[in-house]
């Protein structure tokens, strides 16, 4: 039962606790705290009394002291600042289960490419070398993804020669497989049966698979990876991807790709008590289109029946309007197809998700959106924008007007020319200032793992100060410059990119919690720190309300807590 924070401070204030002990069965309290709620009435606190998993009360030191019992659990926060859990509006955790197992050659520290071709090798073997039981080598790096001027799998056999190597692309656009992978995912010299996936697949003049697979071909391997490995061996992946996840005070996540296979695995987590980040899972591989088939709308409403708790909840399709390989994104569907297939979801009740990177391709899904709500009737259908980071300046008014929620990646920005694929293109990018000016909703995320770490504080960083990296490894590659090394500011720079497009810290924890708790229809029990609603949250190193902005990447948790239970401590 919830108590009234402001009946409490009477009772307190009189001497006499006049709710029955029965009623105020409270087990955690943390007192001592700078917590940052979140709630508009109420910003600030210094204590929070904890039921179960929800909030019971917030409200000072005195106030929820009077509050303990016998059993009730204290923690001292020391005056470290809490905020409401992040809640990553776009991630893809089966991906980066699969590298955090792996080998990761693109990270803030270094960026091993094949121009550098020896050591990548060497790193490689060595990695195998020391996981002689993995079925599949599974790798992360930075490589060009425009052909001809692109590796191949003989470069990973000189590293591997009699094990499928799997390398993922910092943006989950492009794999580089060796030649064992190619046959592990029954990829030959002869077409494969689907044709967009077949488009996909970069053969040489002579017909043979490069080892380069673009966009919706990389399902031929994902299938295979996925068949290959035992229900508890993937389970453990995705433990180990939910306890990664808490390290940087992420309670919730909106997974942006998924099947009805992965959704259960985070079911069966969740059951066995080993699921401590929330899912909310959609329908959807990188850049293959939906099909309006039976088989794919009784997946859905099976999905929806079974799956709608707050620990794994799915209700969400999601599309790609284009990809993210080469020098421009290719397009993904024709824009009537895609009409048809979102008036016909949204007419079911489904919500629906689009990756949009393009400028057109916003516009394009601007007007769907707009047509569909304008045919299927008002609702609260929270139709979301994935990245969003390009779109004419006409459109910038419609993402409120149409209650379009821009589900942003602020690590993504920002290179020299933002994140515009044309240098000829002048039109400003990655607009939080204008969107949230505009009155639209903005939801932060980290899309792990193409950002790694997914660390919001390094969005936040970049959300304050935009600053242009640079990303010196990738410089002489064509295609998919998607640095991991110079992400987010890693790589210092002394120059912004269009500045008056920065937000406050403030307004960026919002986007981070609140915002993203709001695009996947859980702000009545998640995003900020009030009576009743979920006791997800992260305790930090610093005040990163008052922290010099250029220390805002220095902050790390210290504790995070979901549903009222300690998932992640820091050890000194």
């Amino acid at each position: 039962m919830n108590i009234n924070r402001s009946f409490v401070r009477v009772c307190t204030a009189l001497g006499v606790l006049l709710v029955p002990s029965s009623l105020l069965a409270v087990d955690k309290i943390l007192i001592h705290g700078h917590i940052y709620t979140g709630n508009p009435k109420a910003p600030w606190a210094q204590a929070l009394a904890i039921t179960g998993t929800r909030i019971e009360a917030a409200g000072s030191d005195q106030e929820i002291l009077a509050l303990r019992q016998a059993k009730t659990e204290v923690i001292d926060l020391r005056g470290k600042t809490a905020i409401p859990g992040i809640s990553d509006s776009h991630t893809h955790m089966w991906f980066g289960a699969m590298v955090l197992h792996g080998i990761n050659l693109s990270t803030p520290e270094f960026s091993i490419t094949p121009n550098d071709p020896d050591t990548l090798v060497e790193k490689i073997k060595t990695f195998a070398a020391s996981h002689p039981n993995d079925k599949v080598i599974v790798g992360r790096a930075d490589f060009g993804t425009a052909p001809p001027a692109v590796a191949t799998h003989e470069l990973l056999e000189r590293a591997v020669p009699d094990r499928p190597v799997i390398i993922h692309h910092p943006s989950e656009h492009a794999l580089l497989v060796n030649a064992k992978a190619l046959a592990f995912a029954r990829i030959s010299d002869q077409p494969v049966a689907d044709p967009d996936e077949e488009r996909n697949v970069i053969r040489d003049a002579s017909g043979h698979p490069t080892g380069l697979l673009l966009e919706s071909a990389m399902e031929l391997v994902e299938r295979a990876v996925f068949a290959a490995l035992t229900r508890d061996e993937k389970l453990v992946l995705l433990r180990d991807a939910s306890h990664y996840l808490n390290r940087y005070g992420i309670t919730s996540v909106v997974n942006a790709t998924g099947s009805p296979s992965e959704i259960e695995l985070y079911a069966a987590l969740r059951d066995r008590g080993e699921l401590t980040v929330r899912t909310r899972n959609s329908f959807g591989a990188v850049a293959v289109k939906h099909h309006r088939a039976p088989q794919f709308l009784a997946d859905l409403e099976t999905a929806r029946s079974r799956y709608h708790d707050d620990w794994v909840s799915s209700n969400l399709v999601k599309f790609f309007a284009d990809g993210g390989s080469g020098m421009i994104p290719p397009l993904v569907y024709d824009p009537a197809d895609y009409k048809k297939l979102v008036l016909e979801l949204d007419k079911r009740g489904y919500q629906v998700m689009t990756h949009a990177l393009r400028g057109d391709s916003v516009h394009m899904v601007l007007d769907t959106y707009e047509e569909v709500a304008k045919a299927n009737g008002p609702r609260d259908r929270r139709f979301r924008m994935e990245h969003a980071q390009i779109f004419p300046p006409e459109d910038l008014p419609r993402f409120a007007k149409l209650g379009v929620v821009v589900s942003a990646q602020p690590s993504f920005c920002c290179n020299d020319i933002g994140t515009n694929f044309d240098p000829q293109d002048k039109t400003p990018t990655d607009r939080w200032r204008s969107l949230e000016q505009s009155g639209a909703t903005l939801a932060f995320s980290s899309d792990w793992p193409c950002t790694w770490p997914p660390d919001p504080f390094v969005g936040m960083l970049q959300v304050v100060r935009r600053t242009v990296w640079h990303a010196a490894a990738t410089s002489s590659m064509v295609g998919g410059i998607f640095d991991g090394g110079g992400q987010g500011g890693a790589v210092p720079s002394l120059s912004a990119y269009v500045p008056e497009e920065s937000i406050t810290v403030e307004q960026a924890v919002k986007a981070y919690t609140f915002g993203s708790a709001y695009a996947r229809f859980s702000e009545n029990r998640l995003g900020t720190l009030e009576d009743g609603k979920e006791a997800d949250l992260a305790v930090l190193s610093q005040d990163i309300f008052s922290a010099a902005t250029g220390d805002l990447a220095k902050t790390r948790v210290v504790m995070t807590m979901v549903g009222g239970k300690v998932v992640f401590a820091a050890t000194q």
